[in-house]
């Protein structure tokens, strides 16, 4: 359990702090209207990502007896992880800029934002759904554990970004803030190699 634990919460970090659409939204809605809109913001995955998470699951649970299902899955997985991977790398900053906006409808905008991000797909798909499969065939609790420390960082990252943004907008530019971003990608990278070994283990090639 301490493994799927620790996966939850090293991947969980990753996304909340990784440069995407809902980043920026939770950024932009702190910078203009406050911690409480950017808050609303931080919390549309819990939200939308229901759906995401059941239909993965439910495809790999039917799928995985199929030879090559689970291995061919790993390996698209470490593909998308080094991509985000070398994406954060390569992070040199996010801009924000306020504004006014009435009503903000923040909540609402971040659910479309996450809805319509195919990040969140991408990473269910080969990456989350998965981890939580092989987890449940250790234990229910094991599968709980990462699901659980995914999303209790996921959102509590992303609100305290919010947080600081409203409350500093030098933050928004730190060096901090951008080192912190380029070594998680080097945790996915990291990721993305052991997902690759366990693909190319599933096709008998090490």
């Amino acid at each position: 359990m301490m493994d799927q634990l620790l996966s939850g919460v090293l991947l969980g970090l990753s996304a909340g702090l990784s440069p995407g659409p809902l980043t920026s939204l939770v950024v932009e809605k702190s910078l203009r209207h406050g911690f409480r809109e950017g808050f609303m913001v931080a919390l549309a995955p819990l939200l939308t990502d229901l759906p995401i998470v059941a239909a993965a699951i439910f495809v790999l649970s039917r799928a995985g007896a199929a030879n090559g299902v689970l291995p061919a899955v790993s390996l698209a997985g470490a593909v998308f992880l080094a991509f985000l991977g070398i994406k954060s790398m390569a992070f040199s900053g996010v801009a924000g800029e306020a504004g006014t906006e009435n009503p903000p409808r923040s909540l609402r905008q971040g659910a479309l934002a996450n809805f319509l991000n195919p990040n969140p797909y991408l990473f269910w798909a080969t990456v989350g759904a998965p981890t939580i499969v092989s987890a449940y065939a250790e234990s229910m609790g094991s599968a709980v554990a990462f699901a659980a420390s995914f999303y209790a960082l996921l959102v509590g990252v992303k609100t305290l970004m919010a947080f600081l943004s409203a409350r500093s907008r030098s933050f928004i530019s730190g060096r901090g803030y951008v080192w912190t971003i380029r070594a998680l990608g080097l945790s996915l990278i990291v990721f993305a190699a052991v997902f690759l070994r366990s693909g190319l283990r599933g096709f008998g090639l090490l």
